[in-house]
């Protein structure tokens, strides 16, 4: 007698039309993240067998232990006069003109409108420091604006850039108004306490 291959096939496909679908469908799940996985451990090895045999070079050959010499004492350094460095770090009192005509320099060189500005001098008590507060309205881009802030905090590196507002008639308006409030922080010449 010849078994022929239909017959089998035949077998199988009763098996199939008497199967559960769902179950069916579960095992076919099961059978497919099986092989995901295995496929994914089979990645991973392989990566880590690459990166084990590409940091091979680089692993420093074992050399015998040796104990390093003591380091030296280093000789101790004086405290800096942080106290010091702070007033002289201050802008001098006399010199607020000049440093507003470089503020005036700067926007023009940004390409900013600057009008008149509103100026305050002011004393802290607690430091020991005089202060000159300049609020600018200015007129411009709002890139440029910040260029120009930018600018007159590295040209005047006492000065703190205390507030800054930004005003736009309309959505779609280039030119921006910002009011900008700066610090200038000033000393007057005499000896700190």
């Amino acid at each position: 007698m010849k078994t022929t291959f239909a017959a089998p096939m035949l077998r199988l496909r009763l098996a199939l039309l008497r199967a559960n679908p769902v179950l069916l469908a579960a095992a076919l799940v099961l059978l497919a993240m099986a092989g995901a996985f295995a496929w994914t451990l089979h990645a991973v090895w392989a990566m880590e067998r690459r990166q084990a045999a590409y940091a091979a070079p680089a692993r420093p050959t074992a050399r015998p232990a040796t104990t390093p010499a003591p380091a030296p004492k280093p000789a101790p350094v004086a405290p800096p006069d942080n106290l010091a460095a702070f007033y002289g770090a201050l802008g001098e009192r006399g010199d607020v003109e000049q440093q507003v005509k470089t503020l005036f320099a700067l926007a023009a060189k940004s390409g900013l409108v600057l009008r008149q500005g509103e100026y305050k001098p002011g004393y802290e008590r607690n430091a020991h420091v005089y202060t000159y507060q300049v609020s600018l309205p200015v007129k411009g881009s709002y890139a440029a604006i910040w260029q120009f802030a930018m600018a007159a905090l590295r040209a005047i590196p006492f000065a703190s850039l205390d507030e800054i507002s930004f005003h736009r008639d309309a959505i779609g308006d280039a030119t921006v108004e910002a009011r900008l409030r700066l610090t200038l922080y000033l000393r007057d010449g005499t000896a700190r306490p």
